[in-house]
C-alpha cells in the first residue's frame, strides 16, 4: 500500500471513530467524559495485540482461529506458574509467551508440512488449546491477585502499562510490515504465493514465522488480560478470534491476502470498542450489540470486495 492510500485509510477510519463518538455523545449524557475514553483505552490492549498478529496472518492469505484459545492457555500457564509453582513474575511471563510460541509454531508447521488450509489447522488448535486450558485450570478460575495486578496498576495520565505496551507493539508491527524485508515478503506472499516462491522468497519459513508471531502475541494478550482481571479465567478467550478478525477486516486488511495495515487494525479495534461502550451506554442489550457489530463487519467485507475489484481494474 502506498503512503497516499495509507493516509487516506487512516483519515477515513479516524473520521468513523469521530463520527461514532459524536453520535453517542449527543445520544447520551455520560459518554463524552474522560473516564469513558480512559476505560476504553485500558480495556483494549489484549485486543490490540491479538489484532497485530491477525493482521500478518490475513496478509499472507491465512487465518488463525486459535488466538482466543491460545490467549486463554497462555493466561492459564501464567496463573499456574505464579500461584501453584510460585515462580518469579519474569519466569512466569516467559512461560506464558513460550506457550503461545509453541502453539503458533505448530500451527505454521502443520500448514506448510502437509499444505493444509490454515482454517482447519487453527480450528483444531482452538480445540486443543481450549481443552489444555481446562485441564491445567481444572475448569476453575485461578486467582492470582497482586503479583500480576501490579502490571496494570502502573499508569501515566490514567493509561495502564499494558496499553502503552500494546501501542509499542502496534508501532513495531507497522514498521515491520512497511519498513522491513519481512513485511514486504509477507505482502508478496499474500498477493501471489507462487510468484513469491519463484522470486526466491522462502514462503514456508515465512508462513511458520507469521503463525509463530500470532501465537506469541496471543499469549502476550493473555498476560495483559490476566493483569487486568487479577485472575486466569479459562473462559476468557472464548470468541476472541472473531473479535480480532472483525477489527482487522474493519481496518481494511484484505481477506484475500496481499494488503493490510497494522495501524488500520488498531483503528478497527477502537471502532469495535467505541461501538460496544456506546451501545452499552444507550442501554442496548447484548443481542443488539452483536447485531450492530455484525452489520458493521459485513459492510466492511463488502467494501473490501469493491476495493479489490477497483484495484484490479
Amino acid at each position: 500500500m502506498n503512503s497516499r492510500r495509507l493516509l487516506t485509510d487512516y483519515m477515513a477510519l479516524a473520521l468513523v471513530i469521530v463520527g461514532l463518538v459524536l453520535v453517542f455523545g449527543v445520544s447520551t449524557q455520560n459518554f463524552l467524559q474522560f473516564g469513558t475514553f480512559r476505560n476504553i483505552a485500558n480495556q483494549i490492549p489484549d485486543a490490540m495485540v491479538v489484532a497485530v498478529g491477525m493482521t500478518f496472518v490475513l496478509i499472507i492469505g491465512g487465518i488463525d482461529l486459535s488466538v482466543g484459545s491460545v490467549l486463554g492457555l497462555g493466561s492459564a500457564m501464567l496463573g499456574l506458574c505464579l500461584v501453584r509453582f510460585e515462580f518469579p513474575l519474569p519466569v512466569a511471563i516467559a512461560a506464558c509467551l513460550a506457550t503461545g510460541l509453541a502453539c503458533g509454531l505448530l500451527n505454521g508447521f502443520l500448514v506448510v508440512r502437509w499444505r493444509l488450509p490454515s482454517f482447519i489447522v487453527t480450528l483444531g488448535m482452538l480445540e486443543v488449546a481450549s481443552g489444555a486450558t481446562y485441564i491445567l485450570t481444572q475448569s476453575r478460575t485461578v486467582y492470582v491477585g497482586e503479583p500480576i495486578e501490579r502490571v496494570s496498576e502502573v499508569a501515566a495520565f490514567g493509561l495502564s502499562l499494558p496499553f502503552m505496551l500494546a501501542i509499542a507493539v502496534v508501532v513495531a508491527g507497522q514498521f515491520a510490515l512497511s519498513g522491513t524485508v519481512f513485511g514486504r515478503h509477507a505482502l508478496a506472499l499474500g498477493a501471489n504465493a507462487e510468484s513469491a516462491r519463484l522470486s526466491g522468497i522462502r514462503t514456508r519459513g515465512l508462513t511458520v514465522a507469521v503463525f509463530a508471531l500470532s501465537g506469541v502475541l496471543a499469549s502476550l494478550a493473555g498476560m495483559m488480560q490476566c493483569s487486568r482481571l487479577g485472575a486466569s479465567d479459562p473462559n476468557a478467550g472464548i470468541g476472541f478470534e472473531l473479535q480480532a478478525i472483525a477489527a482487522v477486516v474493519i481496518g481494511g486488511t484484505s481477506l484475500m491476502g496481499g494488503r493490510g495495515s497494522v495501524v488500520n487494525s488498531f483503528f478497527g479495534v477502537i471502532i469495535i470498542a467505541v461501538l460496544a461502550v456506546g451501545l452499552a451506554t444507550l442501554g442496548a442489550q447484548e443481542s443488539t450489540k452483536r447485531l450492530v457489530t455484525g452489520g458493521v463487519i459485513v459492510a466492511a467485507v463488502i467494501l473490501d470486495y469493491y476495493r479489490h475489484r477497483l484495484n484490479k481494474a
